[in-house]
């Protein structure tokens, strides 16, 4: 029962939540919680709920208790524009889900996993975000996403900017949706290589390794929900991650969204730099303000990320790297996988894949602005997708690589909710 007092007032856009004290913890029953950062509720061996800074440090194979019991839903502002919520709402079975409009304004239930890694002692992280009350969904209306070179999905896809997050806009639309941070990012556990020193070992977490940690995770999905196949969406690597696992795997594929997909290239890398490569890299916070706002004009800087967006994120990224952050000035390490699979194929004009093996449905959605992989990438790329029942590209003015975190955020949630949900795209009439 909540206690007869008010959390607080809101901050800077983002939402106060009572939540329940803990087993271990000491006072009242209750205490008042930003909800703003990812933290992670860990079972420990007798049971007890833990919180711990350190998600390597995680019981692996254990489900996790639900964050929070349940986060606060969408507002029905932020529903406006997606016209395909009728149809999504209509697909699942009769008395199964609520109605549009509570589905707008219902909370939404959050659930953490870790699975177990090919490395003993280090877990996969992966967080569940759906409409509350509802435990069975069709195939269509589950979707997993998978994050890029550098940064985890839990601080991107689950990030509650002005108080909602991707994740929240694509659960009031009534999907089940999963995000999983790899080994080494994120949530996720840390292999030994992240213990030593960069230089004594090789890069790890190669593209073929994530699109394996992506498979486990979809069979984890299918196995829970009972249905043979799901969405997959992917950000920067992880439209090649996912575009890999898809290729050899379409039969458990419904529909594929690649979030400013990788190609060959033919200007340099915005990361990695020169010369050898240890198992991972440091970025610094500058360095990675400077990265996302390469080659926008000054003029069109100042209002590209709303105020304190990029701080929010920054702070909730580079607290999940909990040794990088004892460093001066503080860190986030990411694996070096990427850079190698880079410079022996993207960057060598050798594609790692072919796009042509994959056979189900592909929305491509790019920004103009984007430095990382321009668009030259994404518009070659979608030229290679010719065995797909159809395919949509979509570009985006005035956004960068990380759209999905800026000013024009919505016309990028709208596409992509648009894609997941249309009924028969490829009616006459």
């Amino acid at each position: 029962m909540r206690p007869p007092l008010r959390c607080g007032r809101r901050r800077a856009g983002l939402k106060l939540m009572w939540v329940k004290r803990l087993p271990n913890n000491s006072g009242s029953g209750y205490r008042c919680e930003l909800d703003e950062q990812p933290h992670v509720a860990h079972v420990t061996s007798n049971g007890l709920n833990e919180r711990k800074n350190k998600p390597e440090e995680a019981m692996s194979d254990q489900k996790l208790q639900p964050h929070a019991q349940q986060r606060v839903g969408l507002s029905r502002r932020h529903l406006v524009g997606a016209a395909a919520v009728g149809l999504a709402i209509a697909a699942f079975p009769a008395g199964t889900l609520p109605s549009i409009a509570a589905t707008s304004s219902s909370q939404l239930e959050t659930e953490e996993f870790r699975l177990p890694w090919s490395e003993p002692g280090v877990d996969i992280y992966v967080r569940n975000k759906r409409p509350a009350g509802i435990q069975q969904f069709p195939a269509d209306r589950i979707l997993l996403y998978v994050h890029g070179a550098t940064y985890p999905a839990s601080t991107a896809l689950d990030l509650p900017l002005s108080g909602m997050s991707a994740m929240d806009y694509l659960a009031g639309l009534g999907f089940d949706v999963y995000l999983v941070d790899l080994p080494g990012y994120g949530l996720s556990g840390r292999p030994a290589a992240m213990s030593a020193p960069a230089a004594d070992n090789a890069p790890f977490m190669r593209t073929p390794d994530a699109a394996k940690v992506v498979g486990q995770v979809v069979d984890f999905i299918t196995k829970r929900r009972g249905v043979e196949k799901i969405d997959l969406m992917g950000w920067s690597w992880g439209t090649s991650t996912m575009g890999l696992y898809t290729s050899t795997h379409n039969e458990k594929v419904n529909r594929l969204v690649l979030y400013a997909p990788q190609w060959l290239s033919r200007t340099p890398s915005l990361i990695g730099g020169e010369g050898p490569l240890g198992a991972y890299r440091s970025v610094s916070r500058d360095s990675a303000k400077d990265r996302w706002l390469k080659g926008v004009a000054q003029d069109k800087q100042a209002d590209l990320i709303p105020q304190g967006w990029f701080e929010q994120w920054a702070d909730a990224t580079f607290a999940t790297d909990a040794d990088g952050a004892k460093l001066s000035p503080p860190v986030l390490r990411a694996p070096n996988g990427i850079v190698a699979d880079s410079k022996e194929y993207w960057q060598s004009g050798k594609p790692q894949y072919d796009p042509g093996d994959i056979r189900v449905p592909v929305l491509v959605i790019h920004a103009e602005w984007d430095a990382d992989l321009p668009s030259y990438q994404a518009q070659e790329y979608f030229t290679k997708l010719t065995h797909t029942p159809y395919k949509r590209f979509v570009e985006l003015g005035e956004g960068t690589h990380t759209v999905m975190m800026e000013k024009n955020r919505m016309q990028f949630l709208h596409a992509v909710g648009a894609f997941l949900t249309e009924a028969d795209p490829q009616a006459l009439d």
